[in-house]
């Protein structure tokens, strides 16, 4: 298992984002896992009530991807990370910094799904008015935000993050109804989750991940307060070496 702290003293957000954020690879081949990614986020976030005034990302890595249908919805975003580093180049990107990773392309793609590619510069600038806080926060803790305590938000993103955060099964479980406290009754959380993947890797290094089943995440979701509203899953491409998922369930549960 990973460690948090190998995270904070390891983890690279630079290389992370050349590796699995680009939409396509120095051959030129698309990334698959990206884009149906964002086409899962551009559903999900259409389907009625996934709106309001406050979302809150949870896990959010130095990555802006999983914000970029919601933020159409939502007036104010919370965006909240364990690691240092990844908080920061996430920062760098929000203030238009130098050496700010280069998201265009993806936001380009997000519009595209939306109906106007045209619009991408319009939807960065959104989103950067939108996130009004990024904080520390781990998820193995009651109040993930400690010693901040946030009022609960109307929706919770959680995309590739708790898998890579638990190291068992009884964890996760755990850490999602630490999590459900962050939205209000009736509010909503929005997941993104590899099933049967138990590493991922970038840059000469692997970092770990919970082997997870459908069926145990939704469990875990129904057991932290939440009813499953929508549950879709996509196969895997499994000629890929730097991962060894087997698919990508997204999910939307109301509290």
């Amino acid at each position: 298992f990973t460690d948090k702290d190998v995270y904070q003293q390891s983890f690279n957000p630079q290389e992370y984002l050349r590796e699995y954020y680009r939409l396509s690879d120095s051959q030129g081949k698309t990334k698959t896992f990206l884009m149906e990614n964002l086409r899962a986020l551009a559903k999900m976030f259409s389907l009625e009530g996934l709106r309001g005034n406050t979302l809150i990302d949870v896990g959010c890595g130095p990555t802006i991807y999983q914000l970029l249908s919601a933020c159409e919805n939502f007036e104010e975003i919370i965006a909240l990370d364990y690691t240092d580093q990844n908080r920061r180049e996430l920062e760098k990107w929000l203030k238009k910094e130098a050496g700010a990773f280069d998201w265009r392309p993806v936001v380009e793609y997000v519009c595209e799904l939306e109906g106007d590619r045209g619009k991408w510069a319009e939807k960065e600038e959104k989103l950067r008015k939108k996130v009004r806080q990024v904080l520390k926060c781990d998820v193995t803790k009651a109040n993930p935000t400690e010693p901040v305590s946030l009022p609960p938000g109307d929706c919770i993103v959680s995309t590739l993050c708790l898998e890579g955060a638990c190291k068992d099964l009884a964890t996760f479980r755990s850490a999602l109804r630490n999590i459900s406290a962050l939205v209000k009754p009736g509010g909503h959380l929005v997941m993104i989750t590899v099933l049967r993947e138990t590493y991922y890797a970038f840059s000469n290094q692997v970092f770990s991940c919970l082997r997870l089943e459908k069926n145990e995440v939704e469990e875990a979701v129904q057991d932290a307060g939440f009813d499953v509203r929508f549950s879709e899953v996509h196969p895997c491409p499994h000629s890929d070496i730097r991962f060894d998922c087997d698919a990508v369930l997204s999910l939307v549960a109301r509290k």
